[in-house]
């Protein structure tokens, strides 16, 4: 998927997947917040380039809530 291509179904899917994966990230190890973040892209069917996987890794761990729509912006 092309950077700033992504359908509102898409956003919504992974928007999703942030807030779950931001619900418990808090306690989470190093690197399970990006592998968690892929495996559920991957559930919802939604690819995305590792530059903006490793955005919104960045957004979740620095806590608070998370507009994946503005960081794949």
């Amino acid at each position: 998927m092309s950077d700033s291509t992504f359908t509102d179904e898409q956003i919504t899917a992974v928007q999703g997947v942030v807030d779950r994966v931001n619900s418990y990230q808090e306690s989470a190890p190093e690197g399970t917040v990006e592998a968690n973040l892929r495996e559920g892209l991957t559930e919802v069917g939604v690819e995305l380039g590792d530059d903006q996987v490793r955005s919104l890794t960045d957004a979740i761990e620095k806590g608070g809530s998370v507009d994946a729509a503005q960081v794949l912006g």
